[in-house]
């Protein structure tokens, strides 16, 4: 669908572009959260400080056909990185403006922050890699051809883990100029993997999600693996994403599908969001798939930075022209808020380190050209 270079969301929008307040202030990371009302670029990414019931508008309007996959908010104060298709965008403003800096060997690259400036750039279920260190992207030679996460290390910027489709991690301590196996597979042989990811303070703790056997976690680096449990009434759940809250990384969300539940033909897929308190060991229930708050095999999932009991996802189509819907859920209390926009998806969410209430969205524009 074709849009203006202004997003607007809703009337209320219209009247009040966002404007962060001037009485923010800089964490000891020396971030601010932005201080435009618009955003300078192809409008690949904006922001909300509300939720998403306004969005900052951007210069540019995007173009189908494209999807922004990787987001990042990096150590450098006001430094992120996007990619939107192949192409590596850079901000150094807290997303005010956005600039090219390269472009990757993959059309769904995503993004992985390391120290300072650096990042990881990679291609989920592909064999893509790279080093990003500020404008400069070195291709790295990935040690598996299926590549399903990548986690860094705060305590070292050269320290970074990669998890194989084979269920296996990898580790460089050399910024991924070399590999080694390290540990067992997370599941046994022939195990389809949709998804690992890494707790954003500690590459040891890391959470697998997998076909018909749902998920198990290490808390020690892939030495050895615990079978999550909780994802099914029976025996057996596809697990296709989690994610680690960084607020409290006992706190794991997932997207997955209770295998007993689904029948054919009734309209009963089985589908959930999941939580767990212990670091991803027990899971449980905290939302089902319905037609007011429509889950998929994708659903992105955006733990809240501040707030270990509060996810976002998205739920977004083109068909029909129908939209984004931004959702937050309380796990701790049940209550779950919905925000819509003409976009036709939000492939990645990132939040400000000085503010999390701003939270960046990379977007999608998925019609035809015309």
């Amino acid at each position: 669908m074709k849009r203006t270079g202004i997003a607007v969301i809703t009337a209320a929008a219209a009247l009040a572009l966002v404007q962060p307040s001037a009485a923010i202030a800089a964490t000891g990371s020396g971030w601010t959260a932005p201080t435009c009302n618009r955003v300078v670029g192809d409008g690949a990414v904006t922001f909300t400080t509300d939720g998403g019931a306004s969005l900052a508008g951007t210069t540019g309007t995007l173009k189908p056909i494209s999807y922004t996959h990787g987001l990042v908010a990096l150590g450098t104060p006001g430094t992120l990185l996007a990619t939107r298709n192949n192409e590596l965008q850079r901000s150094t403003d807290a997303g005010c403006s956005w600039t090219h800096a390269a472009t990757l060997g993959s059309e769904t690259t995503r993004l992985t922050a390391g120290s300072g400036t650096r990042a990881f750039a990679w291609e989920p279920n592909g064999g893509y890699l790279a080093r990003v260190d500020g404008t400069t992207v070195t291709p790295l030679t990935s040690p598996v051809a299926s590549v399903v996460g990548v986690g860094t290390d705060p305590a070292d910027p050269n320290h970074v883990r990669l998890a194989g489709g084979d269920g296996r991690l990898y580790d460089s301590r050399n910024a991924g100029a070399t590999w080694t196996a390290t540990g067992t597979p997370a599941f046994p042989a022939g195990t389809g993997v949709y998804s690992v990811s890494f707790d954003p303070a500690n590459p040891d703790h890391v959470v697998a999600g997998a076909m018909v056997r749902g998920g198990a976690v290490t808390t020690d680096g892939g030495a050895t693996w615990t079978a999550s449990t909780g994802l099914t009434s029976g025996a057996s759940a596809n697990l296709f994403a989690t994610a680690v809250s960084p607020a409290n990384p006992s706190f794991v969300y997932g997207i997955g599908v209770d295998l007993a539940e689904a029948v054919p033909g009734s309209g009963n897929e089985g589908r959930h969001l999941y939580r767990s308190t212990d670091g991803g060991r027990t899971f449980a229930k905290v939302l089902d798939d319905t037609a007011e708050h429509k889950l998929t095999n994708s659903t992105l999932l955006a733990p809240s930075p501040s707030d270990a009991n509060v996810l976002h996802f998205e739920y977004g189509t083109y068909f029909m022209g129908y939209g984004t819907d931004l959702f937050r859920l309380d796990t701790a209390t049940g209550a779950l808020t919905k925000t819509h926009n003409a976009f036709d998806g939000v492939s990645a969410i990132a939040f400000n380190p000085a503010s999390p209430s701003v939270m960046y969205l990379g977007v999608e524009e998925v019609g035809t050209p015309g």
